[in-house]
């Protein structure tokens, strides 16, 4: 049997994040070789992946990167099954160094085809299954490439990118507040010209009710009424309508 030393021990745990325990006993099983140590605590990882594969990961860190010319720009989401795991430091530091491998590349099977250390991103993220015991996954890869990009990261949660067309003079402030609005407003679409018409007639059909409820109530009391909308997107803002819109207005003004 080999002498396993606990200078050994401590740099596999360094090296793969696994606990103390683990890390003897790999270098036990391959009797004191460091690289078939780190191939022991994979094929564990794989195990526990393969087990946990049908499990959730709904808990995670949300991380942004951007290029040091400000012009690109990418966010990810480290997914795990806990919020006890996605609280830890450690995943937290795994998740940026991630990102920034992330930010080399333009779409997420070439991120998990990277090399990490040796292995590639996707090995890595079944070693680290193995290392904290939960399904552990890259559930968002989005990448931003403009003229100016900014972002907005709320805690480890919600992260938004945001792409300028050009420089302004405040466009650092400019992105972050757009994507802090983006953020907050939890927005799906870039323009209302990306809305899908089905999903604008039952937003419209949606909200209408809301209103027309709300009045029933605001009658019974003897209060004014609100104005029950008959549009609720730009999308819905045909040119003719436009023009009739303003047509009306000026017949208005005119009376």
């Amino acid at each position: 049997m080999a002498d396993i030393k606990a200078a050994d021990v401590a740099e596999l745990r360094r090296k793969t994040g696994a606990g103390m325990m683990d890390c003897k006993i790999a270098l036990v099983e391959a009797n004191g070789d460091f690289d078939e140590a780190i191939n022991v605590l994979r094929k564990k990882g794989q195990k526990v992946a393969s087990k946990r594969a049908d499990r959730e990961a709904s808990e995670g860190v949300a991380i942004t990167k951007i290029n040091d010319a400000k012009t690109s720009g990418v966010a990810i989401v480290l997914a795990c099954e806990t919020d006890f795991v996605a609280k830890n430091d450690s995943y937290k530091s795994l998740a940026s160094d991630l990102a920034e491998i992330a930010l080399n590349y333009n779409d997420k099977e070439a991120f998990l085809d990277a090399n990490f250390g040796g292995v590639t991103v996707a090995e890595k993220l079944i070693e680290q299954t193995g290392v904290i015991g939960e399904k552990i996954e890259i559930s968002a890869f989005e990448r931003v490439d403009a003229a100016f990009v900014g972002s907005y990261t709320h805690g480890s949660k919600i992260a938004a990118l945001v792409g300028l067309n050009s420089v302004v003079d405040n466009a650092t402030d400019l992105a972050k507040d757009l994507a802090m609005q983006i953020a907050s407003m939890g927005a799906t679409t870039l323009s209302y010209k990306d809305f899908d018409l089905d999903f604008i007639a039952s937003e419209t059909e949606a909200r209408i009710a809301v209103i027309e409820k709300e009045n029933i109530e605001l009658a019974r009391l003897g209060k004014t009424l609100k104005n029950v909308p008959k549009y609720i997107s730009r999308a819905q803002l045909t040119d003719d309508i436009i023009s009739e819109a303003k047509l009306n207005i000026q017949s208005e003004l005119q009376s």
